[in-house]
């Protein structure tokens, strides 16, 4: 955790993620991803020198099976709000609509729940889970699908609820977050979405992996590109503050 620890403290001070008296809202899933991020921001909340808040906040998708009391126990020792919102999005999205390709609805409908609740709570930043991984599928999902070159930004301000969007766990790759949950036996809660691992982003994720068996920096030299581009809003703050060079490339 302490290796999590700083590098979400270095991408938090690269792209200038934190300012004073932000309440930060960590998106928690239950997923081994946004725990990881919560005991993280947790923790930076302690020493960093810009004062700010955390509170934890899961929108419940409506599946009874489906038990989030160990992660309010988590949010109880980290000394964190933890805030449930109750849905029926389960229900909506596959007995109701039956939707054929339900992640995009779904994902629409959880970030709807979650703005709300922010505004209800008087939170004004949203902390979401995504990592390096995460960041270079996006970009191939982009390239391959769309045929464009694009990805999500570590910093998106939305203009239409006043909410930022930060995403901490930039440099922290899948292995690192995956190992950290497991040493420190975080309550994982299982996904009962039929659709999860069926998805073109798990199709990409394995064409990765395979890939990596002859480029083992792949995925090192696709983000790090994606920061030197830049995509909009992907350069660290001390390269755009950096003159441009008037050398000729080599």
């Amino acid at each position: 955790m302490q290796a999590i620890l700083s590098h979400v403290r270095r991408c938090v001070e690269d792209y200038e993620m934190i300012a004073p008296g932000d309440r930060i809202a960590v998106g928690v899933s239950g997923g081994k991803d946004s725990l990881v991020l919560l005991c993280a921001m947790a923790r930076l909340r302690e020493f960093y020198p810009i004062p700010f808040e955390v509170h934890a906040l899961t929108i419940h998708p409506g599946v009874p099976e489906i038990d989030f009391g160990p992660v309010a126990k988590l949010c109880e020792e980290l000394n964190v709000p933890y805030h449930i919102v109750n849905t029926e999005i389960f229900d909506i999205i596959f007995n109701h609509r039956k939707e054929k390709n339900p992640c995009s609805m779904c994902a629409k409908m959880r970030r709807g729940a979650l703005h709300n609740a922010m505004a209800e709570l008087g939170l004004n930043k949203i902390a979401l889970g995504h990592h390096l991984d995460d960041a270079v599928e996006t970009f191939f999902l982009s390239l391959f699908y769309e045929g464009r070159l694009s990805c999500f930004q570590p910093v998106t301000y939305l203009d239409r609820t006043g909410i930022t969007q930060i995403r901490p766990l930039l440099y922290c790759g899948e292995g690192m977050v995956r190992n950290a949950a497991l040493r420190h036996e975080l309550p994982i809660v299982h996904n009962p979405c039929p659709a999860d691992g069926n998805t073109r982003r798990q199709e990409v994720k394995e064409l990765i992996y395979r890939l990596r068996e002859d480029y083992p920096n792949l995925k090192d030299y696709v983000f790090g590109a994606m920061q030197r581009l830049p995509l909009p809003e992907w350069a660290p703050v001390e390269h755009k503050r950096r003159p441009p060079s008037n050398e000729e490339p080599k």
